[in-house]
């Protein structure tokens, strides 16, 4: 929207509030057009401010009355006392001196008790107007936090992901080099070499599947292929294709799922994903042998409620909210050997999001973790 998109309805609007603090009755169609305009800017996303040229506040819309909470913009008011939002005030007089448009990104920190926590980004626009001798500023104030956020979960996805597969592709790279140059004479340590590279190929591998994974839970979600399976022969399946895992811990295993093997409706590959990701945590990150594991569906007429439960090391209350973040690994997690790829639990999130359901976590460590998945049933 310009400057002179503004003007006239700006002068209506302004005519308007002067002849309301008049006590003047200003024409029926007027009022009617005012009526309007004021609605239409209601509906934009984008705060939008007008004052004229003795600093008072000729109209705000809804938008620009919710953006700073709980800082309030209120019509009739003065810029001077705007209390909290001296920006504004300091982005008008710019745009008034300046006689010209004038824009800027700014930090605003949520102040103590507010709804929405954590620093919020807007970037706002003034430009100055002026109509029958009389001006003033108009002003436009869009909230930028998501594209900001967007782009910076975009960064640190690239320089993770960059740093996940750099580590195996300079392993595999130093033994080709090593293969290459004749050094290796004997056969053992051929062998040792081989292995060591199949490992980090096979990371990579996984780590790029994981990757794209995420990338296709993060699309439409009418790309999942739904139809009805038992929910604990999936997590039979699981536990069989871990079994060398298993094997080597040797956990208590116990099952818990109704007679009938629990029924679900949902795409089997992700929950496959989702009880392979969770079970296969919660083995890697307790090494001891004995480890009790316990996974259990309960069906209630609304929902399935999903619980992965162990008694081992546990999380601590500092890691719980940023286990599901991408890369995200636990102070703990200091073992090369048990080191994965730091995105199984973010898809687990995306998954079960995917479906509709929420996922939450509960350590007490040492005692016991529980991972709880909620899926809402159809109606």
């Amino acid at each position: 929207m310009t400057a002179a998109a503004l003007k006239e309805p700006v002068r209506s609007l302004r005519e308007a509030e002067v002849g309301s603090r008049l006590n003047l009755s200003p024409p029926m169609c007027m009022l009617d057009e005012c009526r309007l305009f004021a609605a239409l800017l209601d509906e934009t996303p984008q705060g939008i401010l007008v004052v004229d040229e003795d600093g008072i506040i000729t109209h705000a819309n809804l938008a620009m009355s919710v953006l700073f909470l709980p800082f309030q913009v209120i019509v009739g008011e003065t810029l001077a006392g705007l209390g909290g939002l001296e920006f504004i005030a300091q982005l008008v007089n710019d745009a008034a001196g300046k006689r010209c448009r004038v824009e800027t990104d700014l930090v605003f920190p949520a102040p103590a008790g507010a709804v929405l926590h954590g620093e919020r980004f807007y970037h706002a626009s003034a430009s100055p107007w002026q109509e029958a001798g009389r001006h003033g500023v108009w002003v436009m104030v869009e909230d930028a936090t998501g594209r900001v956020m967007t782009e910076q979960i975009r960064k640190d996805f690239v320089t993770n992901a960059g740093h996940e597969l750099r580590t195996p592709l300079s392993l595999i790279h130093g033994y080709i080099e090593t293969l290459r140059n004749g050094m290796i004479k004997n056969p053992a340590s051929l062998q040792r070499c081989l292995e060591v590279m199949d490992k980090h190929s096979r990371r990579m591998m996984r780590i790029i599947d994981d990757m794209l994974t995420i990338s296709r839970l993060e699309g439409d979600a009418a790309q999942l292929k739904i139809a009805p399976f038992l929910v604990r022969g999936c997590v039979e399946d699981v536990l069989e294709h871990l079994m060398p895992l298993v094997e080597a811990r040797q956990p208590v295993v116990t099952l818990d799922f109704p007679d009938d093997g629990g029924l679900l409706h949902g795409d089997r590959f992700y929950w496959d994903q989702i009880f392979t990701n969770l079970i296969e945590n919660a083995l890697k990150e307790n090494p001891r042998n004995g480890l009790r594991l316990k996974i259990s569906g309960h069906w209630t007429r609304n929902e399935c409620i999903f619980n992965v439960e162990d008694d081992g090391v546990g999380i601590s209350a500092e890691d719980v909210p940023f286990v599901f973040k991408r890369f995200y690994r636990c102070a703990k997690d200091h073992s090369q050997e048990i080191k994965g790829t730091g995105l199984g639990l973010c898809i687990v999130r995306h998954a079960v999001e995917a479906h509709g359901g929420s996922i939450e976590l509960e350590s007490r460590p040492g005692v016991r973790t529980v991972f709880t998945i909620r899926v809402p049933l159809p109606g």
